[in-house]
C-alpha cells in the first residue's frame, strides 16, 4: 500500500493552480514580459502575424499592456505572443503559462471553474452568413426588416423566406433554436444540417444554400480567413446574444481590475470606435449602448 500523502501536501496540490496565477503582476514586474496566449486561426479576433499576433482582441490587449505600463516598475514592458491550441487554451491559463488569453471566450460557469474572465470585449451569438448577391428581399428578413401588416404578418415572413434554404450544424444548441423557431412562427423553409461550420459556410458559397445559421464569432473568422469567401458577407444582427471575455488565471483581483480598468477607459473614452470600426465596422446603436454597459466607471 502506498503510503498516504500528508494532508498539508494535498492542500498544496489543490492550491497550486490558484497560486500560479495569484501574483501575475508581481511575475510580469520580475520577468518584465506581459504574455500573451491568442488562438492563431480566429481572424478578425486573433490571428499569427509574422512573429506576433493581430486582430481585434489583440488591439484590445496591448491596451491593457499600456495600462500595466503606468503601473510602478512596469514602464518599460515588453510584449510576447503564445499561440495556443483551441483544445488547451484555458488550462495554459489556468497553470499561468500566460498571463492573459486574447481570444475572447464565453464566460460560462464550467470555465469559471477554472479561470476567471474580464468584462466583455464583444457581444456575439447566433448569426447568419450568406452571399453578398443575395436577394434584397432575403436580407431584409433575415435583419429583422419586415413590414408587420397586423394578422398576415406570418405570411409576410414565409413569402420572404419559402422560396429559400438554409443550414445549420446538426445536433448543437442552434439547430435546436432554428427548428424552435420554425415550429413556433409556422415557417415553411427548407432548413438542412452539416457536420461543421467550415461545411455550413462551403455550403453558402457554393450556393447550395442560401444562408447558415451559427455562433457569430465562428462565422466571422471562417469568412475573414479564407480568401475563397469573398463573397460572403455576416450579417451584424445577433438572433441570441452571448457576450465574450478574455480569460485570465483565477484568484488574482488585482490583475483583474488592471484588465478591466484598461478596457473600461476604452470604453468610455470613445476610444473603442475607430478600433472596432477597423475590424467590423462602425458599430450599431445597440453595440455602443453594451460598451456603456460592460463598462465601469
Amino acid at each position: 500500500m502506498k503510503p498516504l500523502l500528508p494532508r498539508a501536501a494535498l492542500l498544496l496540490a489543490a492550491l497550486l493552480p490558484l497560486l500560479a496565477g495569484a501574483q501575475t503582476l508581481d511575475r510580469v514586474r520580475a520577468s518584465g514580459t506581459f504574455t500573451l496566449g491568442y488562438l492563431p486561426n480566429q481572424p478578425p479576433f486573433t490571428a499569427t502575424e509574422g512573429e506576433g499576433a493581430s486582430g481585434y482582441a489583440i488591439d484590445l490587449c496591448q491596451k491593457v499592456a499600456d495600462q500595466l505600463r503606468t503601473q510602478p516598475g512596469l514602464a518599460s514592458l515588453k510584449v510576447r505572443f503564445v499561440p495556443l491550441a483551441p483544445d488547451k487554451a484555458l488550462d495554459v491559463v489556468r497553470d499561468g503559462g500566460v498571463d492573459l488569453l486574447c481570444s475572447p471566450m464565453v464566460e460560462t460557469l464550467r470555465r469559471r471553474q477554472d479561470v476567471a474572465f474580464s468584462q466583455p470585449v464583444y457581444t456575439a451569438g447566433i448569426g447568419v452568413v450568406l452571399r453578398k448577391n443575395a436577394p434584397l428581399s432575403l436580407v431584409k428578413v433575415l435583419n429583422g426588416e419586415v413590414e408587420q401588416t397586423g394578422p398576415t404578418w406570418r405570411a409576410t415572413l414565409n413569402r420572404g423566406l419559402a422560396a429559400h434554404s438554409f443550414a445549420v450544424q446538426g445536433g448543437t444548441p442552434v439547430e435546436t433554436w432554428a427548428r424552435e423557431k420554425l415550429r413556433l412562427l409556422k415557417l415553411l423553409v427548407t432548413l438542412e444540417t452539416v457536420a461543421s461550420p467550415v461545411e455550413g459556410v462551403d455550403q453558402v458559397a457554393s450556393g447550395k444554400v442560401d444562408a447558415f445559421f451559427a455562433n457569430q464569432m465562428i462565422l466571422r473568422s471562417l469568412v475573414a480567413r479564407d480568401t475563397a469567401n469573398t463573397n460572403l458577407m455576416v450579417l451584424d444582427r445577433r438572433f441570441e446574444f452571448e457576450p465574450v471575455s478574455l480569460a485570465m488565471a483565477r484568484g488574482d483581483e488585482d490583475f483583474r481590475l488592471q484588465v478591466d480598468t484598461a478596457l473600461s477607459q476604452l470604453y468610455r473614452s470613445g476610444g473603442i470606435m475607430p478600433l472596432y470600426s477597423k475590424y467590423f465596422g462602425t458599430p450599431s446603436e445597440l453595440d455602443q449602448t453594451l460598451f456603456k454597459v460592460y463598462s465601469r466607471p
